[in-house]
């Protein structure tokens, strides 16, 4: 079917893989950091100049990587809003990532639509800090000059291929980067410009909405561009996860995600109803406590990283010795707590060792989320299989405890740039439907990754009762906060 390109334009790089269309078989890879650029916008960290993307796209391209590629698509971080004026040009610097300064707007706006039952009615969602949504209401309210010249909201995705594009009058997202906006409905399949005005103070030109295997256009050279899409769909595409998988990401904070066949409604807004890469839905339940939990138990033990704190672990037996850590450092989201701090229960004279107290901060971290799992299985998600991702999949204490604590197969994926594998396969779908050859109801079947096996086995009924003892912990401190 030929060649293609799937670039990912992540918070701090760029990376760019080139793979056959037909087997999704990596052909050669182009990575360039972002510039810094200190001169631009507002010298906050959460304030980035678009350009400084196509800076990094152009050197991660450079050598000719893109030699004979027939058709590109475009992943991007997740959340970035790039606000633009009727002429085209950016009206301030793209606002990006989980900004601080959004957090009273969030809260603004949950009060002015009624709660967050009626946010999770509208849109699926309940705003928080990072949504475009909740930085239109800070722009309003802090920049209202900027506010007023805005005329055309993209994400950054959207930017890019805009920009591929040669900036045409048309512009254009796909339905998993609009699911993220907060002002748009997986549920419907429709914009809320109601919603885009409530924040901003008045309405705007939105994106097209693409389908799945649409192209978004061809340049000059009759390159394809895809629709594009945000990371998180980007990486579950590239994943090859379905029906039946869920994806849990070990960063600093913690994500679920899983392929479902409905968007789904929870009145608690504890799910973000999300819209896949490929027409379906992609359900995410977030916590804000994962890694960190890890660092700063490392760092209370005086370890000097991650690898030496699972060592300790391992020495340790499955309980912790009755040790049970309530990770919620940094407040939590799943159960919502958002002014709570951590708890450790449990201790004992015999249990008052670093060996246990480095098994239950793993153990605590992976109870968090299996909780988030059970937020799925509670709204009929069925979850058989279970993608673990992140750098601390690999550390032998998290493999350990993972598959029985999440009552599932738990798989660990070779490390690659999914969200850009995903990316190449949006193309080559788009690619092979412009050609003719595959089906716009059905993506390109590709290579599944290499990957890890792991089994619960006898090891279930262990993880059960580390999980009782640690619900029992929860409700006994939290009483009532988790509700599924």
């Amino acid at each position: 079917m030929g060649i293609v390109a799937g670039l990912d334009s992540a918070p701090d790089f760029t990376r760019i893989v080139v793979c056959d269309a037909d087997s999704g078989t990596v052909l050669k890879q182009g990575y360039a950091p972002h510039p810094v650029d200190h001169s631009q916008g507002t010298g906050r960290p959460s304030d980035v100049d678009p350009q400084n993307w196509l800076l990094s796209l152009g050197e991660a391209a450079g050598g000719g990587l893109l030699e004979g590629v027939q058709a590109i698509g475009v992943s991007a971080q997740a959340n970035a809003l790039v606000p633009l004026d009727s002429q085209g040009n950016t009206v301030r610097p793209a606002m990006v990532g989980a900004d601080k300064r959004t957090q009273v707007a969030a809260a603004d706006l949950l009060d002015a639509l009624g709660g967050r039952e009626a946010w999770a009615q509208a849109v699926g969602s309940v705003p928080q800090a990072a949504h475009p949504v909740t930085k239109l209401r800070w722009l309003a309210r802090t920049e209202p000059e900027n506010a007023a010249r805005t005329a055309v909201l993209l994400q950054a995705h959207d930017w890019l291929v805009w920009q591929l594009l040669g900036r045409p009058v048309r512009r254009t997202t796909d339905r998993g980067g609009a699911s993220g906006t907060g002002y748009w409905a997986a549920a419907t399949g429709g914009y809320r410009p109601d919603l885009v005005e409530l924040a901003l103070g008045h309405q705007t030109m939105l994106p097209e909405v693409l389908g799945p295997a649409d192209a978004a256009g061809a340049t000059p050279e009759g390159l394809l561009i895809s629709a594009g899409t945000g990371e998180t769909m980007a990486a579950a595409f590239g994943l090859g996860i379905g029906l039946g998988d869920a994806v849990v990401s070990l960063g600093a904070s913690g994500s679920v995600m899983a392929v479902h066949p409905e968007p789904l409604y929870d009145p608690h807004g504890m799910v973000t109803a999300l819209a896949d890469a490929t027409g379906m839905h992609l359900p995410v339940v977030t916590t804000l406590n994962a890694v960190r939990a890890l660092r700063g138990t490392a760092e209370l033990l005086g370890l000097p990283d991650l690898e030496s704190l699972s060592d300790l672990a391992m020495k340790s037996t499955p309980g912790s010795h009755g040790l049970v850590l309530l990770p919620y450092l940094e407040g939590e989201r799943t159960p919502n707590l958002p002014h709570t701090a951590g708890t450790l229960s449990g201790l004992r004279r015999e249990s008052m060792k670093a060996e246990h107290l480095a098994r239950a901060a793993f153990e605590g971290m992976l109870c968090g989320l299996a909780d988030a799992l059970d937020v799925m299985r509670g709204r009929g998600v069925e979850v058989r299989r279970v993608f673990l991702l992140g750098q601390a999949a690999e550390l032998p204490a998290v493999q350990a405890a993972a598959p029985s604590l999440f009552g599932a197969q738990v798989v660990v994926p070779q490390p690659a740039d999914y969200a850009a594998i995903g990316a190449a396969r949006q193309a080559a779908w788009a690619l092979g439907v412009s050609q003719g050859t595959l089906d716009p109801r059905t993506p390109p079947v590709w290579q599944s990754a290499a990957a890890q096996v792991l089994e619960p086995g006898d090891d279930l009924a262990v993880g059960q009762a580390i999980r009782q003892q640690f619900v029992s912990v929860r409700e006994q401190t939290h009483p009532g906060a988790f509700r599924i």
